[in-house]
Order: C-alpha cells, then structure tokens, then sequence
C-alpha cells in the first residue's frame, strides 16, 4: 500500500488514541446487521468459507468409515464369518478400533496445531497437513489386513485433527457426499466398492492448497506477532472498499483487545487456558464440543449399521443413511439462519433438548415389533436437529468463547476432550449393538439418552451467551464471573456502570484504583 490509502499505524503505541478508537470500532460492530455484515466483509465471508472445507475431508470419514461395518464387500475382506448368523460380521473390538483411530490420530494433531498455527499461522500448518494427509490416504484404501487399515486411520487422523478446529459447517457436505458414494456402490462385490470412497478424498488437497496459499494470515494472528502493518494488509484484502479510518479503527480495537489479554494473562501457552478466568473458558470450550458425542453422536449420526441391526437389508439401510445426509445437510443450511436470528445460547440449549426427547423415543420404539421403520424415522430427525443446532453451532461458541491470545491452544483442548470422550463412545457403542456383544438394537438409545440429558443440564447453567458481544466484551463479563444466564449487552451496561460506581466510590475514600 502506498500513498494516501497506506494507514498511519505508528500512533498505536498510544493506549489513549488506541482506546477511543476501540471504542469507536466496537460501537460500529454492535451496529452491524448480518447483511451489513457480508456486504461490508464479502471477502471475509469467501475465505471463511474457503478454509472451512478442509473439514469436508474429515466429515467424509467421519461417516465412511462407520456406515462400512454394514458394507458387504468390506464385511468379507476385514471381518469374521459367524456361522450361526450365517454372515461376516467386523467384530466388536474391531469395531470400536477403527472407529477411534483416527480420533487418536487426531489427538495428536490437535496438539501439533495448537503449537503450529500459533508460531507459523493458519495457512502454512493447512497446507503442510494436505501434503502429509495425500500420502498417507494410500494406506487406508490398500490396506492388506484390517490391523493395516487401523494403522492408516491412526496416522491419517493427525492432519484431520489439525483441520478439525478451522471450519464446521461445511462437514456435512463431505457427508453427504461419502453417503452418495456408499449408496452407489453397495451392490458392487469388488474390493474397490469399499477402495474407492477411500480414494475419493483425494480430490480435495490440490485445491485446498491453492486456496490456503491465496488466503490473507489472520489479522488477529498478525497483532500477537506484533506485525501490524502486516495485519493492516490482510484487513484490506478482507474487507470491500472500506475507508481507511475504519481499518484503522479495527485494528485499534484489536491491539486494544490483545493489550487488555495480556494484562491478565502474561504467556499464551496451553497452561495458561487453566489459569483464573481462562479455566471457565476452557470448561464451556470443552464440554460444548464433547456435548457433539454424548448426546448420541455414536449412536445415530452414522445410523447405517443401526439400521442393519433394526432389521433393515443393507440396500435400504444405505437408502436410509443417504437421505438421512440429505436432512442433514438441510439442517446445516437451517442453522445459518437460526444463528443470525437467535442467541448461542437458546438454540445450542432448545437443540439439546430435543435431542434428549428424541432418544428416548427411539428407545420406546424398540420394544415395538414392527417399529424399525419409525426408528429409522427417528435417527433421521436426531441428525436433522443435531445439524441445525448442536453441530454447527457448538463450533463457534467453541471458538467465540476463549481469549484471542489462547484461541489456538483452548480449540486444541476442546477440540481433544470431543476426541477422548468419542473415543469413549466409540469403544462403547459397538459391545452395546453389536449382535456378537450386547445386541441392544434400538434400546441403546436409552444409554445415549440418560448421558444427554446430564449435557442438558450443564448447558442450562454453565453456558454463556456470546451472540453480539465482542472479544473485550467477552473479557470483562469473564473476569467479573458473571453468571451464564446473564451473559448479555445489556448485563454489559450494568456491569460496566457498577464498575463506574465502584471506582469513583474508592477515589472519594482515597483508595487508589487499579484498572486493567
């Protein structure tokens, strides 16, 4: 930038100057409506989005790799031949091996990541994990032994768990995708009916890396390493024609908002996201991720081989599960509009909820004889409420919620207690339907429904709102230890006005006043 366009940055050492321009851009960001928003931020919104698909890959496996226990074709290459149910069957260990494979894999890149893309930045730690990821999905698609196969999920899991944490809402599409692919290649006998959805996942990492590459740092990310005239360069490329007052007002608010982090935080490392405030924000982080897999993630969001176990054929199972990616791609779609209308809060604590009827339903049914066509109804709807409120929407809470400066590291341990708790699930699922273990059927829905509705509990009264409140904003109700339920702009005011009182009270006591 040169010339009239090139901001005067340098007056930012003045916190004075830096304050009134926070204050300026924050009332701005308060004022904005969602079509505001996406006029003023257009190329905001197509980077979000761009970077978002690398977890198309991850929502790919997450549903291919469990609906391919019903897969006949996989069934008669990594399973057992049980003579009295006249089938091949991947028993229940194996089961639980597979499916946490790349969870554990994934552990290992949360922590990586969190390191990495705090020192490097987003799009050097992307674009490394589609190199790393296209070599090892050889692996999975040609492996010899079913103990080969777990070995590859385990090693391909570590660049998912680094991608796991940059987008949501667009998973649902690479499952929606995976579904397709299982559906139409159910009656194919060959080894490749099962090699080729492997293989599909190497379409996206060429592209993705073209699109990583392109992509501006984050201005945040920019403001930590103190490259501000780097972060004002990449808040020009993400906004559209936006006068250079406000630029400047935005990374006033930024450097105002690092500045007020620091303060009470004095390192960004993963201890401290177990420090003072930080420990509550890492507890909501956690639990509203891993509240994804203890509402019955296991259980009905790769419902296939329920299906099978429900008495279905596998034709009409994979029928079943590919629609059900359709309702669950809706549901994706649905939740953009309920999050610009309604509150973090109502929708991820409504959704849960529902989730919590839904289950015991399903768990009713099963004692019906001829009721596996409204189960099968029912685990349909479960993904259709969980993709429009749970699923989408605990992903940003996840990430509103931490301080910017620990953003990184508390993602990464939310991102790992989802994974040590499906990891959990995972283990425990298949010994409950699995007909060679428990062989619950439908009744393991009850199990899924008592740990649900411990989840609902806790969202009622540890949940904070974070819907139009800014990253300060979030700062001040945090370090005041306000209530979940009173998380909001107008609790700001108060809060902000007490602290007024306050102050002025210990300057008429000639107390002196300390300020953050």
């Amino acid at each position: 930038m040169s010339g009239p366009d090139k901001l005067n940055i340098s007056h930012l050492e003045d916190n004075g100057i830096i304050d009134s321009a926070a204050a300026v851009a924050t009332d701005d960001e308060h004022s904005l409506t969602f079509r505001e928003a996406c006029k003023r931020y257009p190329k905001a919104v197509f980077w979000a989005i761009a970077i978002s698909l690398t977890i198309v890959m991850e929502g790919y496996d997450t549903i291919l790799i469990g609906n391919l226990f019903a897969y006949p074709s996989f069934k008669e290459k990594y399973g057992t031949y049980y003579p009295d149910l006249d089938q091949y069957v991947v028993s229940g260990a194996w089961q639980a091996g597979l499916g946490n494979a790349a969870s554990c894999g994934a552990i290992i890149g949360l922590i990586i990541n969190g390191y990495m893309t705090e020192r490097f930045g987003h799009r050097i730690v992307i674009m490394v994990g589609l190199v790393v990821m296209s070599g090892l999905i050889f692996i999975t698609a040609f492996a010899p032994s079913i103990q080969v196969l777990c070995v590859g999920q385990v090693l391909v899991g570590i660049p998912w768990g680094i991608f796991s944490i940059m987008g949501s809402a667009y998973a649902s599409e690479g499952q929606l995708i995976a579904a397709g692919i299982l559906q139409g290649l159910v009656n194919n006998t060959t080894k490749w009916s099962y090699r080729i959805p492997f293989l599909v996942q190497l379409s996206w990492p060429l592209p993705l890396f073209i699109l990583a590459w392109a992509a501006p740092d984050s201005p945040w990310w920019l403001v930590r390493k103190h490259r501000l005239g780097d972060a004002e360069r990449s808040l020009q490329r993400l906004t559209s024609n936006m006068p250079p007052e406000k630029i400047q007002s935005m990374l006033a608010m930024m450097v105002h908002t690092n500045n007020f982090e620091k303060a009470v935080q004095a390192e960004s490392s993963y201890k401290d996201c177990f420090r003072g405030t930080n420990l509550r924000r890492t507890e909501v982080a956690c639990m509203i991720l891993s509240a994804q897999t203890l509402c019955g993630e296991a259980f009905s969001y790769q419902p296939t081989y329920f299906f099978t176990q429900a008495g279905l054929k596998p034709a009409e199972s994979y029928k079943l599960n590919f629609g059900g990616m359709g309702v669950a791609f809706v549901g994706t779609c649905v939740s953009w509009i309920l999050m610009t209308y309604f509150g973090r809060r109502k929708i991820l604590t409504t959704g849960i909820g529902l989730l919590v009827i839904d289950l015991l339903i399903i768990g009713c049914l099963s004692y019906t004889p001829q009721g596996r066509w409204a189960q099968a109804a029912f685990a349909i709807l479960w993904l259709g409420i969980y993709s429009s409120c749970l699923g989408p929407e605990s992903f940003t809470v996840a990430a509103e919620i931490s301080a910017t400066r620990l953003r990184a590291q508390t993602i990464s341990i939310a991102r790992n207690a989802y994974n040590v708790a499906n990891i959990v699930d995972n283990a425990i699922e298949p010994y409950l339907i699995n007909p060679t273990e428990a062989g619950l059927k439908g009744k393991t829905a009850f199990i899924w429904f008592g740990v649900a509705v411990l989840v609902f509990t806790w969202a009622v009264f540890r949940l904070p709102e974070t819907r139009n409140l800014t990253y300060e904003e979030l700062d001040v109700l945090f370090e005041k230890r306000t209530p979940a339920w009173k998380f909001t702009a107008k609790n700001l005011d108060a809060v902000m006005e007490s602290q007024k009182i306050q102050e002025l009270d210990d300057n008429e006591d000639g107390t002196e006043v300390q300020k953050v």
